[in-house]
């Protein structure tokens, strides 16, 4: 009886095994298996079979992981600290580096990440850190992507969420676009002032060239007065325009 409870046990033992071996992998799942110690091969999808004490399987995940980036404090080039935030967007394209190459992939890329956003944007001034946006994210992304690239990882695309300026150095900038803003003013006045010198002096230039344009001119805008009743207005007349009227008057009269 103790013989057949032994061989029961036994059976009931080996049947627990082989259920303990089995693992299902989903599709974007993959399992590197070592084989007492040694890296063996990467398994899956599916249903696949690891022989307990003698082989071990690490899951490794292939879908693209968002890992937000901690806020890091940044001196610009120009010497102001601000603060920079940003989100990562990476996946495992090789299982078998992302574990055997590193210790831990995630909190590696994670550090990577922060050291890289300080590097990249301490070499540039704050106006570019805010109008080149795109640019940043793309250096970034490049240098993470070549470092990460041992680990079998690759960096899809970096943004910078948030660039926190301190409250003084925003008062400072608005007041350097306000200046800005009135310089330009003032530069788009004084080219209009010129241009209208310069047109000025053509139709002045024009007038003494021809006399005859110069007389319509008057007459023109003594219509144009004429027009005001509200005030009397004592108007010069030329003696040039005076002297061809007496001129026709003696014509007539002699």
């Amino acid at each position: 009886m103790f013989w057949d409870f032994g061989i029961g046990g036994i059976l009931f033992l080996l049947a627990l095994l082989v259920v303990a071996s089995f693992r299902i992998l989903r599709e974007y799942e993959r399992g590197v298996v070592f084989m007492l110690g040694r890296f063996w091969k990467v398994k899956g999808p599916g249903l696949i079979l690891v022989i307990p004490a003698i082989q071990q399987m690490v899951r490794v995940d292939l879908r693209t992981i968002v890992m937000d980036v901690p806020s890091q404090d940044v001196i610009s080039r120009d010497n102001v600290s601000v603060k920079v935030n940003a989100v990562i967007y990476f996946r495992v394209l090789d299982p078998e580096r992302a574990i055997i190459q590193v210790e831990n992939f995630f909190e590696a890329t994670s550090q990577l990440a922060q050291t890289t956003l300080r590097a990249v944007l301490g070499k540039h001034e704050l106006d570019e850190m805010l109008a080149e946006r795109d640019k940043l994210n793309l250096d970034i992304q490049k240098i993470l992507d070549a470092q990460t690239d041992a680990w079998g990882i690759k960096v899809a695309n970096v943004e910078i969420k948030h660039i926190d300026i301190d409250a003084s150095m925003v008062r400072a900038i608005a007041q350097q676009a306000e200046a800005e803003r009135a310089r330009r003013a003032k530069v788009i006045h004084a080219e209009g002032e010129l241009q209208a010198a310069e047109k000025l002096l053509e139709a002045a230039q024009m007038l003494a060239r021809e006399p005859q344009a110069m007389q319509l001119r008057y007459l023109q805008t003594l219509g144009s007065i004429a027009g005001d009743k509200s005030s009397t207005i004592v108007f010069p007349v030329p003696m040039d325009l005076l002297s061809q009227f007496l001129d026709l008057a003696k014509k007539k009269t002699g």
